[in-house]
Order: structure tokens, then sequence, then C-alpha cells
């Protein structure tokens, strides 16, 4: 029989009413005749919740015990899940990451799953029995309860297909599918119904919060079909797929942003070898991530270097890099936190030219100034003032002919 995984995130399964409607959505696909096991996380707010009750309890907390109390959200919408199902009538049970088990490395808070065993769920499936499998949790090598992180839950449902060899991992979420840009910003984006793992990871990355990048990484490394999906509409999904399943391939498929930025230059350094490994040095050592970098050389032998981080890191960035000061020999840091990372994506551009040219003209005629460029294979990314986020969606949405209907 075909299996499926079913992942409900945390506003699908925020109340018991939620949780019922979710349990029709896999009543449909058992009834289908299809094996089925089922991902869950949190209900909504739980987990902000219990991260709250551990930093009141103890500033400097034992990260194994934060992973017992964080990962108690998933296990109560397990276990409720199960009911749900077995009172439509279905076999089902609920399964906690240790008893699975999901054998993850020992990095509390932000495991990685390195096996999953699935004897017993794959014995289960041959006695019709749904699993239902609490997600974001696993078992480290000493026997500990860990967690793995942000977007946890769907790291879990991508895992345990790739494990199971399911046919395909729906992802049920508050919103229905994938988009060519926000909708809340661009009124005429249109909801993709297929697109490549390349591209849904450079969007993912790119501030599209639709998946998490390490769920569609792991799926693209284990040629996992997802699905994305809402919980409160019968409309169609958008297909993550491999490149080969999308005959026709738009030039762009997407355009992303991301206001998590902020712009830090380092003004009048010495242009000499290693002073970029001295400036970067520090902030690495700091676990300070550089994103987009731009060097501007003057002809008295100075340089300014231009680079993003996180918005969250940006004052121990300057607070690192003010520390620095008399080894590097800068004349001063200019940081500038009202930034927006603005991206065009699509596989198209492999094979077409002219699609950075169009991005920054489309820009100009608008009047955005470009602070910072970069680019990839399928991506092209550029830094503007955040005052000019909307606008230049807009724009770039209608100048790549991805407006629909509205």
């Amino acid at each position: 029989m075909p299996r499926i995984v079913q992942k409900f995130g945390g506003t699908s399964v925020a109340d018991l009413e939620r949780i019922r409607n979710a349990a029709l959505r896999v009543k449909r696909e058992a009834d289908a005749g299809n094996e089925i096991a089922v991902v869950v996380s949190a209900m909504a707010g739980t987990t902000n919740q219990l991260v709250g009750w551990t930093r009141q309890m103890s500033r400097l907390h034992d990260a194994r015990e934060y992973d017992v109390v964080v990962s108690s959200g998933e296990q109560v919408t397990a276990g409720l899940m199960a009911m749900a199902l077995q009172d439509l009538g279905l076999n089902a049970r609920s399964w906690l990451g240790w008893q699975v088990p999901i054998r993850t490395d020992g990095v509390h808070s932000k495991a990685r799953i390195e096996a999953i065993d699935t004897a017993e769920l794959e014995r289960r499936f041959a006695e019709g029995q749904i699993s239902v499998v609490a997600g974001f949790q696993g078992i480290g090598p000493r026997g500990r309860v860990t967690t793995l992180g942000r977007g946890g839950s769907d790291t879990s449902a991508v895992a345990l297909a790739a494990a199971l060899n399911a046919e395909r991992c729906d992802i049920f979420t508050d919103v229905d599918g994938v988009y060519t840009t926000d909708p809340r910003i661009v009124a005429k984006a249109q909801k993709l119904s297929r697109i490549t793992y390349e591209e849904m990871l450079e969007m993912a990355s790119q501030g599209a919060r639709v998946l998490q990048t390490r769920s569609v990484e792991l799926a693209m490394n284990h040629r996992v079909r997802l699905q994305v999906l809402s919980s409160f509409t019968d409309t169609p999904g958008t297909l993550v797929v491999d490149e080969d399943e999308i005959v026709e391939k738009r030039v762009v498929s997407g355009i992303a942003y991301s206001r998590d930025e902020a712009k830090i230059t380092v003004q009048r350094v010495a242009d000499r070898p290693g002073v970029a490994a001295a400036i970067f040095g520090p902030l690495a050592d700091n676990a300070i991530n550089v994103d987009m970098i731009v060097q501007n050389i003057s002809a008295d032998g100075k340089t300014d270097l231009t680079f993003t981080v996180s918005r969250a890191d940006l004052d121990r960035a300057v607070e690192v890099l003010q520390g620095c000061r008399e080894a590097l020999g800068f004349d001063a840091l200019k940081p500038d936190p009202n930034v927006v990372k603005v991206s065009v994506i699509g596989v198209g551009m492999r094979s077409h030219a002219g699609v950075a040219k169009q991005m920054f003209q489309t820009l100009a005629d608008k009047g955005i100034n470009i602070q910072v460029i970069s680019t990839s294979e399928i991506k092209v990314s550029v830094l503007i003032a955040a005052d000019y986020t909307e606008l230049a969606l807009r724009a770039l949405h209608t100048a790549y002919g991805l407006d629909g209907p509205g």
C-alpha cells in the first residue's frame, strides 16, 4: 500500500477541535487505503510557554533538562491525536522519540538525527495501525531526551518519511502552499503548484517562512517529495520535488525577502593581505554569521568593507569589532539595522541571461538604491533600505511576469 507521512504544525493542532479536524484528514488517507504515519508539533504557543518556564526557573539551565521540559508539548499532542483517531474507529497509538527510536547526536536543544529504527513501526503498519509520532524530539547517545531545535517537527517528519520510504510527506500548516512572494504584500502573488527543492531551499533561507531550511535540505538529500497544504481548506497545495519532475521551468519562480538583516561598514581599513581574516575571524569566534560582503578600495590604499549579519547579532558584532579596533586600525564603524534583503529565485536562471540586469533596472526605475549584491547559480540578492520593501517586491513581481489576477 502507498505510505504517507502527514505532519501537523502547531496552528493545525492548536486546540481539541483542530486536533479532531486533523484526525479527519488522517482518516481520509487511511480510508483511501494508505499506510499513515502522523508527526505532530506541540499545540500553538505551548513550546514558547515551556521555554519561558525553563528561563524563569534557571537562567543558566541544564540543556539536558531543558530538552525534557520543552519536548513535553509534542507528547501531549501525540496522545490527544491518537485518542482522536481511536474515536474515529481507527487503530492508532502514539510514539515518543525514544520509543521509535529516533536516534540523534548529543547536542541538546539543536540535535541532529543520525538514524531512525523503523522496524516496530513497519510491523504495526502490517497490523493496520496508524503511528502518531511526537515531532521535534529524539534520544541521544547517552539515553537522554534531545530536541531538534527550530523547525524540528518538520525535520522529524521528513526524516521519518525518508526512513519509511514514504511516497510523500504532507506538511499541514496555516498557509495553503508556496507563493511567488508574500501574498500579504503583493495581492497578485500566485500559489505555485510545484517548486524544486533548490528553489524552496533558497526561498526558505532568504526569508520565506513556509518551510524550515533544514527540513528542505533533508528532503532534497533523500529525495522525499514534500507537499505543503493548509489544515483549514481543501484546496490543492504545493509539491516540492526534484527538478526533473517539472517540465516547464520558469526563469524566476519566486521573490523572497528577509527583514532579519543588518549592515555594518568598516570604514578606511588598510588594504593588505589578511585584513578580511582579521575582521571576520573574531566574528566567527563569537558565533556571528556573516552573509553578504562587498569591498571598496580607494586610491590611497584604504578600503571600506560592508557586510551583513543577523539583526539580532548587530550590537554584539559592533562590540566585537570595536574591541579589535586598535589591531585593525579602521577609522569608524557604521551599523545600519534599517535594511532588507530581497532575492529573486529560479532554476531557469541557469539557462537564461539578463535576470540580474532586469532586477537592477526595475529597482533603478523605482528610485531604489542597491547597497550590496550577492548571487548564486539560481538566485540574485540585493540589500536595500527597509522603507522600500513593499515597493521593490511589487515592482519585481510585475517585472518578472509573476502577477496573477487580483
